[in-house]
Formats: C-alpha cells, sequence, structure tokens
C-alpha cells in the first residue's frame, strides 16, 4: 500500500488524496472493496504511465541523434489501434451492459410474475384442497344418508312384511266375524239374540227366549254370553249374566267348535227356561229365593219358618220337585206327612200347598 501512494505522489496527486480520505477505519467487506478500487486506479495509473514510456522509448528509437529530438516537432495525440479498440470495446460493454440491464429488469419483471402466479396456483391449491376436503366431509355425509336410506329400506320391509301378517289377521278376523254374523242370524231364527259388543278379541250377545203362548208375558232374566279369541284360533265361551250353574267353567275349543258350544248353551238355557219362567212368575206371590248352583229353591213362609226344595235335572219334562227340609227357628222338622196329592209335582203346586197347610 505504501508503494501504491508512493507510485500516486509522482503521478496523480488528486488520486492520492481520494485514497488518503479512505484511509479511515472500516469493516472488512468495505476494506475490501476500497482495495480492489484503489488497486483499478493504481493499474490505470500504471497503464498511462507504461502508455507514455512506451511512445517516449519508440521516439527515443526513430532519432538519430539528440540535436533531432530538439528540432522536431511535438508528435500528435496518440490515437493507436489499441485505444480505438479500447474504446469501441468500452462502447460494446455499456451496450451490453445496458441490454444486460434491460434483460435483468425484463427477468425481474419475469420473476415477480412468476412469484405473483405462483402465489395464485398457492392460493388455487389451498382451495383445490378445502373443496376437496369438502368433497370427502360430503362423500362421508352422503354415505352416512345412503346407510341410513338402506336402514330405512330394511325396516320399511319388515313393517311391510309384519304390515300383511297383521292385515292377514284381519282379513281371518273378519272372516270369523262374518261366520259369527251367520252364526247369530241362524240363531236369531230359533231365540231372540241382541249383539252388545265385538271386537277382534272379544264378542259380548245376550240371549232372550220367545216365551210360548200358554207361558206368562213376563220373560225370564236375559242371558248375557262373552266369546273371547285366542292367538291359536282357540275361543272361551262364558256366561257374564244369567243363570248360575248353566255354564260352570264355560266351554273352550277350537273356533269350528263354536257353532256346537254355542247350540249346546242354548238348548241348557232352553231347558231351564220353564223352570226360571216359573221361578220368576212364583216370585211375585213368594218369598221365595233361587239358588242354581245346588237347585234348590228357598221358600221363606214366615220369619222363623224356611223350607228347601230341592229340583231335578231335566224339570220340569224329566225331572221333579221334591221337599228337601223344614226348619223352624234353625231346628229340623218332620216331613213325612207334608205331601200334596198328586205324582207330578211342581213347584207351584209345592209352594201352593205349603202357603195353605196348617201343619207348618
Amino acid at each position: 500500500m505504501a508503494e501504491a501512494r508512493a507510485v500516486l505522489q509522482r503521478c496523480d496527486t488528486v488520486l492520492l488524496e481520494s485514497c488518503r480520505d479512505s484511509d479511515q477505519p472500516v469493516s472488512e467487506a468495505a476494506q475490501m472493496v476500497l482495495y480492489l478500487t484503489d488497486s483499478r486506479r493504481v493499474q490505470k495509473v500504471l497503464g498511462r504511465q507504461l502508455f507514455v514510456l512506451d511512445s517516449m522509448m519508440s521516439l527515443l528509437e526513430g532519432l538519430e541523434s539528440a540535436q533531432q529530438l530538439m528540432t522536431q516537432p511535438c508528435p500528435p495525440q496518440p490515437g493507436g489501434v489499441a485505444h480505438n479498440s479500447w474504446k469501441c470495446l468500452k462502447k460494446d460493454s455499456r451496450l451490453r451492459t445496458e441490454e444486460t440491464e434491460t434483460l435483468l429488469r425484463s427477468l425481474e419483471d419475469k420473476i415477480t410474475q412468476i412469484h405473483n402466479r405462483r402465489h395464485t396456483l398457492t392460493q388455487l391449491i389451498q382451495r383445490v384442497h378445502s373443496k376437496k376436503q369438502q368433497y370427502e366431509q360430503l362423500d362421508e355425509s352422503l354415505q352416512m344418508a345412503h346407510n341410513a336410506l338402506q336402514s330405512c329400506d330394511h325396516q320399511l320391509t319388515q313393517l311391510r312384511a309384519e304390515s300383511e301378517a297383521v292385515l292377514g289377521q284381519l282379513i281371518s278376523w273378519q272372516r270369523i266375524r262374518d261366520e259369527l254374523q251367520v252364526y247369530v242370524s241362524a240363531v236369531q231364527e230359533v231365540m231372540q239374540i241382541n249383539l252388545l259388543s265385538f271386537n277382534q278379541s272379544e264378542l259380548c250377545l245376550e240371549l232372550r227366549p220367545r216365551p210360548s203362548p200358554d207361558q206368562s208375558s213376563n220373560e225370564p232374566e236375559p242371558l248375557k254370553l262373552s266369546v273371547t279369541w285366542s292367538h291359536d284360533d282357540r275361543f272361551t265361551l262364558q256366561v257374564m249374566d244369567g243363570p248360575a250353574g248353566l255354564v260352570e267353567d264355560g266351554l273352550s275349543g277350537r273356533r269350528s267348535e263354536l257353532s256346537a258350544a254355542l247350540l249346546e248353551v242354548m238348548q241348557r238355557y232352553l231347558g231351564q227356561f220353564q223352570l226360571l219362567s216359573e221361578i220368576q212368575r212364583l216370585r211375585s206371590s213368594f218369598a221365595i229365593d233361587w239358588r242354581p248352583a245346588q237347585r234348590v229353591l228357598v221358600y221363606l213362609k214366615s220369619a222363623l219358618l224356611v223350607v228347601h226344595l230341592e229340583v231335578e235335572d231335566g224339570y220340569p219334562t224329566a225331572g221333579r220337585a221334591r221337599l228337601l227340609s223344614v226348619r223352624i227357628d234353625g231346628q229340623p222338622v218332620d216331613t213325612s206327612g207334608l205331601k200334596p196329592l198328586g205324582s207330578d209335582l211342581r213347584l207351584t203346586d209345592w209352594l201352593v200347598f205349603l202357603s195353605s197347610s196348617s201343619l207348618i
């Protein structure tokens, strides 16, 4: 560096002053820049000096004597081929630099466009990714909806099968109802029947026999029957309101046997019809109580005298009425002499006889 300053001191003091101004403490990178700048300046100065020296040597070689150096006019300003080439190169370098700067600016614009397009493409990719996630969620929702639809179809199939089974049962019950209506119509030709209620599980009806012309106009108490259906196509027939003992534990059987069961109950009821009619008539004249389970008629002649009459099965056509016991104040009385005249005695004959007898 000292050698460079010595050369500048001899050649160009202005350059030396600028070099002195750069001796201030700077950073390592700045020192490197200053060093390179100074080196370039020194090389330029050395190049000028060498050019001057080369020109002087060429001039001296062409002189024959020192007198010629003093008399020869000054040579023109050198403008050699190298200097012209240097100028051309400098001009070409400037043009290339401008072209390079133009290309750099164009490249920067293209890089900016590329960055913008990259940013736009990134946003589009993010949107596509978001749309893809939405499509995946929508696909999951559609799959869930499809599964729910299949489940609903399965349940609908089951409900359809169940409805068909229930419809089959309903058709069966409707057929049973139609058959029962036929039975009721057929029975109504013989006895008076009132249909009280009807549903899929129970049938309630009321029987009122028509009294014959020779009997009293008073009808016996109506007979109410209940027919209950089960799932295995069976029935149970019971007496709801009527004479006790007619159907003790109820009648049951298959649906096809219902007609025979109703006919049997009707025959039993018709068999008791005359007995019930006679008891109904006797209640208006005597203090009596009918016990159908024991088939015993209790006659209260006075507050202390109680008579028990037994009625046999098939009365009054096949059975008869007979005196069972007589009690006065709870004590039994001898009944060997108590018998009205006649062999086929009815309850009316017994009550008329007992009410007018002086033996009790």
